[in-house]
């Protein structure tokens, strides 16, 4: 068995790891590679691998990171099966969709610069039909349901408690006369977290590949989170200021409206009006109502005497466009989430640029800010930032709050290899900053697991196992 590392090495975005076992190639995730545009364009038009030839895809959960290079896969010649949870393929329905559509505008806008210069079109990475294509692949299978995805390997889903839908994966693999258990972690949830269950351990591993997100750091407890919002939110509310959130519109915002909620429900807020702008967070929020099996024991708790954890009285939803033009006018107090999380595209720039330079305001910020991203200049304390092409002086407060990550942090991904081990011959870390990864290995030493590899980008590994 081989394993290539073709995303996310060294790196946060762009998830795809390809699996070559008894003949047959096994793609694990296929995410859109995020950072700088013109590098972007390229590495996540041109596949680094023959995906004609790819047999199964296996899909960890919905974030864009992890599945939003599925309609190129598709459209590079892939037609085999996309496994996933069905909670994941009914997010995917709404997320590769919104994708396609913002690779049609950026082009667009791309292109009206090109024509002035006389510099040759682009076109999107995939379109519209792409996506649907892709998206009539998904097949949906339950948690802790094992089935055979190629000639030697059952695939079982085990809850990842990241986001709705997301999966620890397992492949269990018999090849010549060798049996092998391989976990990817996809991306790892924390215990305690505000919603969904809590990750399950899988026992038992002979090769383990592990995000590394906050391998470097240690979050706040979570208890903090939402007594950190509700101050914030009546702080900014007294000096009748404006919380502007960037906010990712899948998994955080329908944490941070449920937090409210209960903030609300308890009379630790002023009931001033709380908008959530965001076409797709709305979209997405109907999904979460429609999973409740992925919610942990509290939520249901809250839901029989408060019902709908994501619908109250001072509670707003706006997607249309000139409703989200009009709120970004009023200058009357209130909170206000919107999209992107990393403050990159979407409507939280317009918010951002209306508000961002009245010290009465607030921007809080509640997630993950990749490198040379909007949202960490601000994040890092620049007096001066660019939005919409334009330059606007910082004078909002700026607020962190990392308690609310939905990634496990350092602490969290020992305990899980703990658990996790058995005979566990070697862990390749993933999915983070070399500074992450780099910490993460320390402490994985420190606490007895020496086998720690960093693969890079392209790099196969050859893996062996034991005889049966």
């Amino acid at each position: 068995m081989e394993i290539s590392f073709y995303g996310a090495a060294e790196g946060v975005t762009g998830s795809q790891h390809l699996v070559k076992v008894n003949g047959k190639q096994i793609l694990l995730d296929c995410g859109l590679y995020q950072g700088q545009r013109d590098e972007s364009f390229m590495r996540n038009r041109t596949l680094p691998y023959d995906a004609s030839k790819v047999d199964v895809m296996v899909l960890s959960h919905a974030h864009i990171d992890h599945s939003g290079n599925l309609p190129n896969l598709v459209a590079s010649g892939y037609h085999g099966p996309i496994y996933a949870t069905s909670a994941t393929r009914d997010l995917c329905n709404i997320m590769l969709r919104d994708s396609a559509r913002i690779m049609r505008e950026d082009t667009e806008y791309l292109n009206s610069e090109r024509r002035k210069s006389g510099q040759p079109l682009l076109t999107p990475t995939y379109s519209m039909a792409d996506t649907m294509q892709a998206l009539s692949l998904f097949h949906s299978l339950e948690y802790q349901t094992a089935f055979e995805i190629a000639p030697g390997v059952r695939l079982t889903f085990y809850d990842a408690g990241h986001i709705l839908g997301s999966a620890v994966v397992l492949l269990e693999v018999d090849e010549e006369n060798r049996h092998t258990r391989l976990l990817y972690s996809g991306d790892l949830g924390r215990n305690g977290m505000l919603l969904l269950r809590d990750p399950v351990i899988v026992p038992n591993i002979d090769y383990l590949i592990l995000e590394s997100t906050y391998g470097a750091r240690k979050h706040p407890p979570i208890e903090q989170a939402e007594a950190q919002l509700g101050e914030i939110v009546r702080e900014t509310i007294k000096r009748r200021g404006k919380v502007i959130i960037p906010s990712f519109s899948v998994g955080r915002t329908q944490e941070l409206v449920y937090a409210l909620h209960r903030l609300n429900v308890a009379g630790r807020i002023p009931k001033v009006p709380i908008y959530v702008d965001s076409p797709m967070a709305f979209s997405a929020t109907e999904v979460f109502r429609l999973h409740p099996e992925s919610f942990d024991k509290d939520t249901y708790d809250f839901m029989t005497k408060h019902q709908d954890p994501f619908s109250f009285d001072n509670l707003h939803y706006v997607r249309r466009a000139k409703e989200s033009a009009k709120l970004t006018r009023d200058q009357k107090a209130k909170v206000v989430i919107s999209a992107s999380g990393m403050a990159e595209f979407g409507r939280i720039l317009q918010h951002l640029a209306r508000n961002i330079g009245d010290k009465r305001n607030t921007v809080l910020f509640v997630g993950y800010q990749a490198e040379d991203t909007l949202g960490t200049r601000i994040k890092a304390g620049d007096r001066m930032v660019p939005i919409l092409g334009s330059n606007y002086r910082v004078r909002a407060q700026v607020c962190v709050i990392d308690a609310f990550s939905a990634h496990a942090d350092q602490t969290d991904l020992v305990n899980y290899v703990r658990g996790a081990n058995g005979h566990l011959r070697q862990i390749f870390l993933v999915h983070g900053e070399l500074e992450g990864i780099r910490g993460l290995k320390t402490a994985l030493g420190e606490a007895g697991f020496e086998q720690v590899t960093i693969p890079k980008l392209g790099e196969t590994v050859r893996l062996v196992a034991e005889q049966s």
